[in-house]
Parts: C-alpha cells; sequence; structure tokens
C-alpha cells in the first residue's frame, strides 16, 4: 500500500470505522446474542435454556422473550462496535503512518504489527462495554438474580458489588483476541487487497489523490475472507472470555477463576469442541458483517478523502 493512501488521514479512518462499527452491530446484533449464549453453556449448571441449533435458539429467544431478548445488550453493542471499530481505524492508519516515514510501502509483517498494536489499545479502552453487553445478553427470565435493568444501572451495579476491578473480568483472554484477530483479520485483508489490486491492473485504477477505486463486491469478499481466516484461529478467546464475564450467582460465587480455570474445565468435560461452542453463529453473524464494515469503511474513507482533494 502506498504512502499516500495512510499518510494523514487518522480522523478520515476513525470516521469510517465508527460509521462501519455502526452498521455491523445493527445488521447482526440477534446472532451475537445467540452466540454469546452458546459459549457460556457448558452443559452443566446453567440459569440458560438449552438450544439445539442457531435458528432454534433464535426462535426460542423470539418466542419466549420477544425482540428484547433477541436485542439484549444492543446499546453496550453499538457503543462498543462504534468506539471499537473507530479507535481500531485509527489506531492503526497512526502505526502505519509511523512505519511508512522510512520506507516506501509496508510488507506483511509491519501489517500484522500495526493491527496488534490497535488491537491492544482498542481492547484497554473498551473492555468494560465488552463485559456489561455480556451480561445483558445472558439475562433471561430464569435469572436468579435481580436482573440489569439497563446498560447504566449494569455499570453502577457491577462497580458497587463486585468493585472497578470487575469490568475488566476477561482482560487477558481479550487482549489475546484482539492482537491476534485483529492482527490476522488485517494482514490478510492488506495483502489479499494488494494482490487484487495488481490483478486489475493499471485499467482498474483512476488517480484520485491515491483512492484505489475496487468496488463493493470486492471490499465484500476482502473483509468475509481476511475475517473468516482469523475466527478460525481466534475463536477460542472469544469463549474463555464470555465465560469468565459471566455475572456471579446470587452468594458471589464466580463460575469460573480466571482464563486457566476456564481452559482446564473446558478441556476437563468438553474437550476441543468446548471452545467452538457457538460458532455457527458466530459465522453467520460475522462474516456478512464483515463484508458490511469493510464496504461502509472503504466507501466512506474514499468519499472523505475525494471531498477533502475537492
Amino acid at each position: 500500500m502506498s504512502a499516500s493512501r495512510t499518510v494523514d488521514w487518522q480522523w478520515e479512518n476513525a470516521t469510517a470505522g465508527a460509521a462501519a462499527g455502526l452498521a455491523t452491530v445493527a445488521f447482526s446484533h440477534p446472532l451475537d446474542v445467540v452466540r454469546t449464549r452458546f459459549q457460556v453453556s457448558d452443559g452443566r449448571t446453567s440459569i440458560l435454556p438449552t438450544y439445539r441449533s442457531t435458528p432454534q435458539a433464535l426462535f426460542t429467544i423470539a418466542r419466549t422473550e420477544g425482540l428484547r431478548g433477541l436485542y439484549a445488550g444492543f446499546y453496550p453493542a453499538v457503543l462498543g462496535s462504534t468506539v471499537s471499530w473507530g479507535l481500531y481505524f485509527f489506531f492503526y492508519g497512526k502505526a502505519k503512518s509511523r512505519y511508512l516515514r522510512s520506507r516506501e510501502e509496508l510488507g506483511p509483517g509491519l501489517h500484522l504489527a500495526s493491527a496488534a498494536e490497535a488491537g491492544a489499545l482498542v481492547c484497554l479502552f473498551t473492555n468494560p462495554l465488552w463485559l456489561v453487553k455480556t451480561r445483558l445478553q445472558l439475562q433471561t427470565p430464569l435469572h436468579q438474580v435481580r436482573p440489569y435493568a439497563g446498560f447504566h444501572d449494569a455499570l453502577i451495579t457491577i462497580m458497587k458489588e463486585e468493585g472497578w476491578s470487575a469490568l475488566y473480568r476477561g482482560i487477558v483472554p481479550g487482549l489475546f483476541l484482539q492482537v491476534t484477530h485483529g492482527a490476522i483479520q488485517f494482514t490478510a485483508y492488506e495483502e489479499l487487497r494488494r494482490h487484487l489490486v495488481s490483478f486489475r491492473s493499471k485499467d482498474r485504477e483512476e488517480d484520485y489523490g491515491g483512492v484505489e477505486m475496487l468496488n463493493s463486491i470486492d471490499y465484500a469478499a476482502l473483509g468475509a475472507s481476511s475475517k473468516l481466516s482469523a475466527m478460525i484461529v481466534t475463536y477460542p478467546f472469544q469463549v474463555i472470555r464470555s465465560r469468565l464475564q459471566q455475572r456471579p450467582s446470587k452468594d458471589g460465587t464466580q463460575r469460573y477463576v480466571d482464563s486457566w480455570h476456564v481452559l482446564k474445565e473446558t478441556v476437563k468435560f468438553e474437550g476441543l469442541r468446548g471452545f467452538y461452542r457457538g460458532i455457527t453463529a458466530n459465522m453467520l453473524k460475522n462474516v456478512p458483517a464483515s463484508s458490511i464494515t469493510f464496504i461502509v469503511y472503504e466507501n466512506v474513507l474514499n468519499m472523505l478523502k475525494l471531498r477533502k482533494i475537492d
């Protein structure tokens, strides 16, 4: 990727990323609820219903909890996704710009480093939002403790009953997830994108101040392919994080103490399969959602660049 594409576009990257995150959540949230519930269903004691498949889970939640159940945790999901994507693209663009000061273009290693750096910073900012989202998504009519009334009530209750540190439960697998997932996804995206631009040759590119005019179908395919590769490798981190972020029982007991405890218990009682619970819903949610994210991101970014050039 050329220096002209990345230098001095930090705020445009943030704006495009935030728009992409908002579009992604609005499209896919019910599948996110299903995925989270599958992730924490370890086959032992649980306050959650037993779901057989993703369609059956969607139908059951809609029938027993209504639209509110399908969109549980929607506000922190929107806030978290918008902030995460905005910050991610911002930090990613900053890192790439820094590396480009001393070279003409970035290779896979520096794309990897840029994405890993952005992922770690985003995780530190957003972990409390994801914890609240997970807690709200796991609330059902079977819940044995007073349900959270909403996002703000959840935040206040968590800090009052569990302390500030509770907002960072799951931060360790969250960091591994953000760093590795983002690094794999963005490295794959950048490399596939570079090869596609090269393959299309000069007659499919026009010089609009560094804006490479691929179309939305290209961005959709690139986003889906890069997301799938990252998901397969990093999904176990999502399961570990979700299990750590469950609400304590009525007597304050945590189901899992730390990441190592989750790892041991999951291997012991469920085997490798336990680390991929909910992956079908996750793929249905995130593969097309990633396509939408990159379509929105690239088109908003190109629009902002063209407007600034004009």
